[in-house]
Order: C-alpha cells, then structure tokens, then sequence
C-alpha cells in the first residue's frame, strides 16, 4: 500500500509575521492531504494560542480520527511539544523524554500505527516524531536515547519505521547515523549525498535543511517541500512530504 507522511514544525500556529492563525496551517495540511501528519512545537492551554489544544483543534478541522501528544516544554500556563495525527488507528503511544541534562526539555512521541492490510491483516509501522536540541553536543546524545529506547531497541531490521521532525541539524551531521549505522533511507535529500538535503528553514527564504523523514522497511516513492505561498508566512519552517510503500509480505 501507499500512503503519504508530512512532517511540519508548525510554531505554534504563529506566523513570521507573528500572527496566530491556525487556519493558515491547517490549509497547508489539507492541500497536502497527508495519512499520517507529524507536528512539532505544538501547543496545549497556552494563552499565545488562545489556550487551545492545538492538536485537537487540527485534527478536528481535518478530520483525522487519531491523533496523540507528547508536552515536553512547561510554561507557566500550559505546555507544549510534538502531536502526530493519524487517518489510521494508533494502537500505542509514549512520550520519550530525550533531555539532556539540564538544556530545555525535548523528546520524541512515539507511535503504532496500525496499517491495513490484505485479507483483512494489518501491519503495524513505529513513527517516531521528535524535535532535537539546538546544541550540537546535545543532538548526538538525543539520537542515543531514542535508539537505545525499548520501542527502538526492539524493532527488526524490517519492520516498517520512520524517524521524522525537526532535527536541528544545521550541519547535516546526523544524517549519517541515520543512513549508515542505522540502515534507514532519507526522503527529504535530493540525492544520495548527506549534503544534499531538502530546504525548509526559514521559510520565506530556506537555507537550511532542518525537518527530514527518515524511512525503513519502506520504499520511498517521492519526497519534497511544500510549495504553497502561504507557508511561506504561516510558520518559520516549511513541511517536508513524503510519498512511501509499504511492500506486502508473502
């Protein structure tokens, strides 16, 4: 089967122009129409976002009837994190606390999404949506944590996975550890090469490629950046979209 994942740090509704517009960014999702979206900077009771759950709120204005949250930043009025929103079942979720000492507080929802399958089999996939360190030294060691978590730990070499978000990796060095130690593919380069990723930040003018999805037990079909003039302005970053399949076995 194919089915279509958008990873989007969507700061919390706020544009550059530093208007709160949720609308703004669910246009982006809808015109994307993506099965499973990946949020970060998601906000929840937080007075800048009208205390809304943002989450919620998203899900509810496009109909995606499965969505978890993971709040890793207290404020002192509500919290805010990752959200995954999903039009399949999400079987399990945990929030894995991906903190470094004393740095801000940062981590990595994990999800089972459920899969339909032929005959009447599901497959079950591992999403995980984080959103890593601004600090060199920390997002290596972020990267540790997530692997060495059970629900990563555990995973087969096949089994059917993704890694996506806000990586915060300016200098295009996790991408390794990703593609060479941990066998997975990359759907947001253009090419095979590390240095050769998608561009999504800032938004208005991209320089840098800081979202990527991250795939494994999956064949990659297409991947790119959303295009829309509106995100230009709805967020500091752009989405990154990925067309994947999930192969059936036997």
């Amino acid at each position: 089967m194919d089915f279509r994942v958008l990873s989007y740090n969507i700061h919390r509704c706020i544009g550059v122009d530093r208007r709160f517009k949720p609308e703004r960014i669910a246009e982006i999702l809808a015109h994307h129409n993506a099965d499973l979206v990946l949020l970060q900077e998601v906000d929840v009771g937080v007075p800048r976002s009208q205390r809304l759950d943002l989450a919620a709120e998203l899900a509810g204005r496009l109909d995606y009837p499965h969505f978890a949250v993971g709040l890793n930043v207290r404020l002192s009025t509500g919290m805010y994190g990752n959200a995954t929103l999903s039009r399949f079942p999400i079987l399990h979720q945990r929030n894995i606390d991906l903190t470094i000492e004393d740095r801000k507080s940062r981590g990595c929802l994990y999800t089972a999404i459920e899969l339909p399958g032929d005959n009447g089999r599901s497959q079950e996939m591992a999403v995980f949506n984080l959103h890593l360190g601004l600090s060199f030294r920390e997002r290596p060691q972020q990267v540790g944590l997530l692997v060495h978590a059970p629900e990563f730990r555990e995973l087969s070499p096949d089994f059917p996975c993704l890694v996506a978000g806000d990586f915060n990796d300016w200098w295009t060095r996790l991408t390794p550890m990703f593609t060479e130690i941990l066998d997975f593919g990359c759907a947001t380069n253009h090419s095979n090469t590390y240095f050769d990723a998608i561009m999504t930040y800032p938004s208005f003018s991209p320089a840098n490629g800081l979202d990527k999805i991250f795939h494994r037990g999956l064949s990659l079909i297409h991947g790119k950046r959303c295009r829309l003039g509106i995100s230009k302005v709805a967020s500091d970053h752009l989405p990154v979209i990925a067309d994947l399949r999930l192969e059936r076995k036997g």
